[in-house]
């Protein structure tokens, strides 16, 4: 007898409904209430953990392609100088989570508990015994729609209708107050980085410290213009950069002080902005571990992690601003830079976790610009 079937049969049945109105049927493995985000879907075949814990996908509903999920279980809550160590930040950020096959039964040398127990002490819902392939197709079909899934019960929680793509999410998942870490290396800071927290992951701060700076992390609205720094660290993060306008002026005035500053993911939008350019909605955006993005002007292609729903139109990029990197798949712009100052970003994640890290040679590409200053 299948497992998945037997465990089906002792979880209580929901939905999820679609804003179209298509609904799908399933039954519930997390926490039993209601909830609604943006429907996305991920292709990445593992990571669970780092991507619930990813701020970048607050206000979502994740759906897992993969047929398979939770037979890995999730690991222990420990941390590495402040920082929880198998995990992108201190909680999980989906609003809810989607799932073909999910099992209840783990077994992994790192696992302490179930992802179902886990999403349960969060209070995320989940939902299993979908057709997650139809559901993908769908959105690549219609674009990104807004997801509910419902308790057949009743359940608990929201009922009305709570679409994320008009809220500030980064407002939402940016820290409050300033914190500060110290280098990996018990030698001397080699340098003082400014980090944005834009929605910023765990490993952003692990390859930084890693590479013995000292990380200054400060709140999204923060007037960085006025703190000294070495280097400035735009981080990922959510939502709309539409909402971010502060942060871009205050861009434009760092851009004049010539320090180096890097960028990721909403971190490249917002240095794009400052550049002169503007930005687009994806019809469903990139969320998975296997983008091909070619380096401009030069016949070499990486495989990248991508978790975003924006691109920069490069059409705009003014001075001596640059396309570096191209998405193979559709073409838009996966990077940009100056042509003669230090600063640069990537719409790609080059310190993934649960995916490819064979970029995360650009830090050091930052570092070896902090040396020159």
């Amino acid at each position: 007898m299948n497992p998945s079937i037997s465990f089906r049969e002792a979880c209580p049945k929901a939905r999820l409904v679609l804003e179209d109105g298509t609904e799908y049927h399933g039954f519930s493995f997390g926490s039993p209430h209601n909830s609604t985000g943006e429907l996305i879907f991920n292709t990445t075949m593992v990571g669970y953990c780092e991507m619930l814990t990813d701020p970048t996908f607050a206000g979502q509903v994740l759906t897992l392609t993969w047929p398979l999920v939770g037979n890995s279980g999730v690991p222990p809550q420990t941390e590495d100088r402040s920082v929880r160590q198998f995990f992108e930040s201190n909680r999980i950020w989906p609003c809810g989570l989607v799932v073909s096959e999910y099992s209840p039964h783990y077994s992994h040398w790192n696992a302490v508990r179930s992802l179902g127990d886990w999403l349960k002490e969060e209070g995320v819902p989940a939902i299993t015994g979908i057709d997650t392939r139809s559901l993908s197709k769908r959105i690549r079909a219609k674009g990104t729609l807004l997801g509910k899934i419902v308790m057949e019960n009743g359940g608990s929680g929201e009922n009305e209708e709570s679409d994320p793509r008009k809220r500030n999410l980064t407002a939402e998942v940016s820290c409050k107050d300033i914190i500060e870490y110290e280098p990996a290396s018990h030698l001397a800071p080699s340098s003082s980085l400014l980090l944005l927290d834009l929605g910023v992951k765990n490993n952003v701060i692990r390859n930084l410290t890693s590479r013995r700076a000292k990380v200054v992390r400060v709140p999204w609205d923060y007037d960085f213009t006025k703190t000294p720094y070495d280097g400035l660290v735009l981080s990922n993060g959510p939502g709309d950069p539409a909402f971010l306008g502060e942060v871009v002026e205050n861009l434009r005035k760092a851009v004049t002080m010539g320090k180096p500053i890097f960028g990721i993911g909403m971190g490249n939008l917002l240095l794009g902005q400052a550049a002169g350019a503007k930005t687009f909605r994806l019809p469903f955006g990139h969320h998975s571990s296997n983008q091909p993005v070619r380096l401009c002007g030069a016949d070499r292609t990486y495989v990248t992690p991508q978790n975003h729903a924006f691109a920069i139109d490069p059409q705009g990029l003014a001075g001596d601003w640059e396309q570096w990197f191209t998405n193979l798949n559709d073409g838009t712009c996966e990077g940009i830079r100056h042509k003669t100052k230090p600063f640069f970003a990537t719409q790609f994640h080059p310190e993934h976790c649960g995916g490819p890290g064979n970029r995360e040679n650009i830090y050091d590409l930052f570092f070896s610009r902090l040396k020159l200053r």
